[in-house]
């Protein structure tokens, strides 16, 4: 597997740059949280930083590369990932949630992958029942340590994909 690492601060609504590293120390990504506008700032402020959720990512070349934001309509929750790059769409969904074990899964209505969310532990990415990535925080010195790792056969190879779901769905979550 191919090891990824960054650091985020303690506090989710940091929109500040978030460097992430390849196994030899280079830059290969940077993330951000990000607002449309100052409106809908304030107003995430007020509910806490979990409502209006958008995380963008930029590749090595600082093109944006992958965009995710986070939906709510009618008392259903959603994520929409997006692969600037290739204009692929991704539709990230909570299954299972009204039985009390939500399966996270995301689809671009080819290929479907499901992530088993975990706290403390890896969570991990799977692709026809087989790991292809995981992802885990640790809380050290008032900041997350993160390590992304992807499998070599993974059908997705990009960081930007899973360090943008990754925050937005792990780091923010529902």
């Amino acid at each position: 597997m191919k090891t990824y690492t960054y650091t985020h601060p303690q506090a989710i609504e940091y929109t500040g740059d978030i460097r992430i590293f390849d196994e030899s120390n280079e830059v290969i990504a940077i993330a951000r949280r990000i607002y449309d506008h100052i409106i809908k700032r304030k107003l995430d402020r007020f509910l806490d930083f979990r409502y209006f959720l958008k995380y963008e990512v930029d590749n090595s070349e600082g093109k944006k590369a992958f965009l995710v934001k986070k939906k709510i309509r009618r008392g259903r929750l959603w994520f929409e990932g997006l692969d600037v790059i290739t204009n692929k769409k991704y539709m990230i969904t909570y299954e299972n949630w009204r039985i009390g074990i939500p399966e996270l899964y995301i689809t671009d209505g080819q290929i479907k992958l499901q992530l088993n969310k975990e706290f403390e532990e890896w969570s991990e990415f799977l692709y026809e029942d087989q790991v292809i990535a995981r992802w885990k925080a640790s809380f050290v010195d008032e900041q997350f340590d993160i390590i992304l790792q992807i499998d070599e056969k993974s059908p997705i190879q990009s960081v930007e994909f899973f360090v943008g779901i990754s925050q937005a769905t792990l780091f923010v979550g529902a």
